[in-house]
């Protein structure tokens, strides 16, 4: 039970039960009693998250405050609020939490003892509590006999920012970080990645200043060879799906840092997409949607049972589960340094090729660019795949300057010999709406050969205009689909797509020109 006087840290008042670090089952219990979700046919619980069914990237703030205002880059990314706006947000998130049950939740960000942070999670929905537990690690009973949070954030979805514009804020909604006050607030959205995220920005911030590199990218190791290889990508381009492999041991699918020692996960679950899903095509996370774990904005037919193809609510409908349901995951959620790195882009023009072998410095150069297509239903307002340019694959996520994780990632890279590669996840034959979305199969099989070394057996051959290095031949992979410009039937069309492409690339990368650094080079060429 949780202490009275840990209730008034809280700043909270009048609160009539505190449901502290509850189980799974007593969790499963509380949710049942909520008019938020229903249990499905397998034993799932299921949730709708309201109006958002993904983040709302515009509506996060950093206070303005020392020393934190030295090291934040600020702009459309990353918002400053004053600590007056802060305070009185604060204020009313407390309100809003004050004078009913409440739900504390405790658990660690980081798999390395050295780096983990404790962090308190405060909100009054039971499965946001659950999702909580499930994508974050779990502390073992002797270990919350003494627990402190460095970190506290306090959900109060149901709130509304009514005086947003009095405050000059985007809209009602609101997720505000105090790093001086070791505190992240949330009003006005139930959707649970905020809070996934919100925890992966303040690791963002607080690793690369100690010289340790935090990474949007999922990871997995060979069960024999401990040869971890690491994928990059923003939501949708497959980090979940390719790292999650019957033949080597999952590390974690979408946050991880990199120190001195290795790799190590982030979290204590994975966060899945589930859209499409099938059992034959993903079979390790279809199975691992069962009891504990927790479905988000799915469609159910009158007997429970999920319908994975209807995307009515939104495409972004989600799974989060405990590790644990992967059964060839690694316990220790840590791994040696990474011997292959592969960055992920779902290029919706259709252009880049399934594979491509990266120079040091292309990898540079596709690292600070991140392109990719954002997808349906991750971001408010997002209906069809839209190409952007995001940088470290995930800067939406990165309170410091892009280069300051560019630089860390290059001095690995060069430290421990690390090949890079480019798998294009998006479209062939076209561009999207006409094109094809290339196959988890032909995309396995690429990513097969590179990590058993195979694709370096292969001849190479460049393209135009990106000067990509592709293989000739695959193993697994149709010949005529390892480049691109051989899938579509008007050539001429194909030539001025890959142009409009390559001038979006060369005007994105301008900014990240300096004296000291200058990786345009290695960009594409017209």
């Amino acid at each position: 039970m949780f202490k009275v006087n840990k209730i008034k840290d809280l700043g909270l008042s009048d609160i009539k039960e505190v449901y502290h670090n509850l189980s799974y089952d007593e969790l499963f219990e509380k949710e049942q009693t909520d008019p938020y979700g229903s249990v499905t046919s397998n034993g799932t619980f299921s949730v709708d998250t309201g109006i958002f069914t993904g983040r709302s990237p515009k509506d996060k703030y950093f206070v303005m405050s020392e020393p934190s205002s030295k090291n934040i880059s600020w702009g459309p990314v990353n918002k400053a609020v004053t600590k007056e706006i802060f305070d009185e947000l604060f204020s009313k998130v407390k309100k809003q939490l004050s004078g009913k049950n409440i739900y504390v939740q405790d658990a660690y960000c980081g798999a390395a003892q050295h780096n983990r942070k404790s962090i308190r999670v405060v909100t009054e929905i039971a499965w946001q509590a659950h999702f909580v537990k499930n994508m974050f690690i779990r502390p073992s009973e002797d270990d919350l006999k003494n627990f402190e949070p460095d970190f506290t954030m306090y959900n109060a979805g149901k709130l509304s920012n009514k005086d947003y514009e009095k405050h000059g804020l985007h809209s009602d909604v609101f997720i505000v970080f105090n790093i001086e006050e070791n505190i992240a607030i949330i009003g006005g959205t139930w959707y649970g990645g905020e809070m996934k995220k919100g925890i992966f920005s303040m690791m963002n911030y607080w690793l690369p200043l100690e010289g340790k590199l935090s990474m949007h990218c999922s990871a997995n190791v060979g069960v024999e060879n401990e040869d971890t290889a690491l994928f990059f990508g923003l939501s949708g381009t497959g980090k979940t799906t390719l790292s999650t492999d019957k033949k080597r041991r999952l590390i974690g699918d979408d946050e991880h840092g990199w120190d001195d020692k290795g790799i190590f996960n982030f979290e204590g679950g994975c966060y899945a997409k589930c859209i499409g899903l099938d059992a034959q095509s993903e079979p390790e996370i279809f199975g691992a949607i069962k009891r504990d774990a927790l479905l988000e904005n799915v469609v159910l037919d009158e007997d429970g049972r999920v319908d994975y193809n209807d995307g009515s609510k939104t495409e972004n409908t989600r799974v989060s589960y405990p590790i644990e349901h992967i059964k060839n995951h690694k316990r220790s959620l840590k791994a040696p340094h990474p011997k292959k790195i592969i960055f992920l882009t779902a290029d919706a023009f259709g252009v880049l090729p399934p594979v491509s072998r990266l120079t040091k410095e292309q990898a540079m150069y596709y690292f600070m660019s991140g392109y990719t297509a954002k997808v349906a239903g991750t971001e408010r307002g997002i209906t069809e795949p839209v190409a952007t340019f995001s940088s470290c694959f995930g800067e939406a996520f990165l309170p410091l300057h892009p280069t300051v994780y560019a630089k860390l990632l290059g001095e690995k890279i060069d430290k421990h010999n690390v090949d890079v590669y480019l798998v294009n996840t998006g479209w062939t034959g076209g561009v999207y709406g006409i094109g094809n979305r290339m196959s988890i199969k032909e995309t396995r099989a690429c990513i097969d050969a590179i990590l058993d070394g195979s694709i370096e057996n292969e001849k190479f051959e460049k393209t135009p205009i990106f000067e990509l290095s592709i293989p000739i031949k695959l193993k697994g992979v149709k010949t005529d689909i390892l480049n691109p410009r051989n899938t579509w039937k008007n050539k001429s069309l194909f030539d001025a797509s890959q142009k409009e492409l390559a001038n979006m690339f060369i005007k994105n990368f301008k900014k990240y020109i300096t004296e000291e650094s200058d990786f345009s080079g290695a960009g594409p060429k017209i």
